[in-house]
């Protein structure tokens, strides 16, 4: 058994990678407070052939961060061999290859959650990727690319056979976008025949749901995207929940926000590093007295000093209230795989 799987199975809860989300700060961020296993937001295989400089940013990983993979997506064999060399020499962990993406500018290409209606090039873009590097590569898909050509039980299999680390799966099809809910009797019934690790994905937004699908689908861990971004202590509380761990959570949101803020202001520039905590801090509000004209407060706020005195008042008086759960609120329905 790899170290990797190894992890996986002690700390059975991993950050999902999220477009605009899943950067170095975050990723970082989400380590500290449990998160197994990061990878980074999908990066494109082409743009980083191109000589892309911000492409080529996506990739930025640390030390701090470990175990983390880069995630890649694409079209052509040359290209995706050529970024997947290029994650390892970085020094990434993993390679991920995205399969899930169900985006039109990137399916349109052939690249994403379009892979798994060819799975003769599925299985060209694995043999490629595998013989590029020596890091475990991993992929993640979703069940198909409609409801009725759902395919991920063979994806696995040939995922098998190329030496694939594990798959995580999406419980949507591509034709569902993110619209309905994630079909976990699927994954359930994927894993059982499955001849490789297999790892949930969607629509986890407590820790309780957490520890529900990991035990009901025998999943070898679960991945944790949008419940992230509403509750940062998710993983801690998924630990417990699962008696791997004792740590106590102190459900006070300013001082993660502090520590959010350092880490963006470690890695970014003051325009991104405040614009992301703008992003943060609306989403944290979330279940709190006065969030939604909190959230109108800080998208309206252009001066700095004036916009953490507010995120900081807000925050303040957000200690005196229990969060209200809003898990069934469409939340965020876009933007990855």
């Amino acid at each position: 058994m790899s170290k990797l799987i190894e992890r996986i199975h002690e700390k059975p809860f991993l950050l999902a990678p999220m477009a605009g989300i899943s950067d170095i700060a975050f990723r970082r961020f989400m380590s500290e407070l449990g998160a197994s296993v990061v990878t980074t937001e999908l990066v494109s295989a082409n743009g980083l052939q191109y000589k892309s400089e911000r492409t080529r940013k996506l990739m930025k990983i640390c030390e701090e961060e470990k175990p983390v993979g880069i995630q890649i997506f694409g079209e052509t064999l040359d290209a995706l061999g050529y970024a997947a060399s290029e994650c390892e020499l970085l020094g990434a962990d993993f390679v991920d290859l995205n399969f899930g993406c169900p985006v039109n500018k990137v399916v349109k290409k052939g690249a994403g959650s379009a892979v798994l209606k060819d799975l003769n090039q599925l299985t060209k873009i694995l043999k490629v990727v595998r013989s590029a590097v020596t890091i475990p590569v991993t992929i993640k898909v979703r069940t198909g690319w409609t409801h009725e050509h759902r395919n991920a039980p063979e994806v696995c299999k040939i995922a098998f056979n190329e030496g694939i680390e594990w798959v995580a799966i999406h419980g949507r099809s591509r034709a569902q976008a993110y619209n309905g809910k994630a079909d976990w009797d699927y994954i359930t019934m994927t894993k059982a025949e499955s001849p490789l690790p297999v790892i949930g994905n969607g629509d986890l937004t407590s820790a309780k749901l957490c520890i529900k699908r990991l035990e009901e689908s025998k999943c070898d861990a679960v991945m944790i995207g949008r419940g992230a971004l509403k509750n940062p202590w998710i993983f801690q509380e998924s630990l417990n929940l699962m008696g791997k761990k004792n740590i106590k959570v102190e459900r006070d949101i300013l001082p993660l926000i502090l520590r959010l803020k350092s880490l963006y202001q470690e890695h970014f520039d003051e325009r991104i590093a405040m614009l992301q905590i703008k992003k943060f801090s609306s989403w944290f509000s979330s279940g709190f007295p006065g969030s939604a004209q909190f959230r109108k407060t800080l998208f309206s706020t252009k001066d700095q000093d004036e916009l953490w005195s507010k995120i900081v008042e807000y925050f303040e008086s957000c200690k005196e209230h229990i969060q209200k759960d809003t898990s069934d609120e469409n939340f965020l329905m876009g933007g990855h795989g």
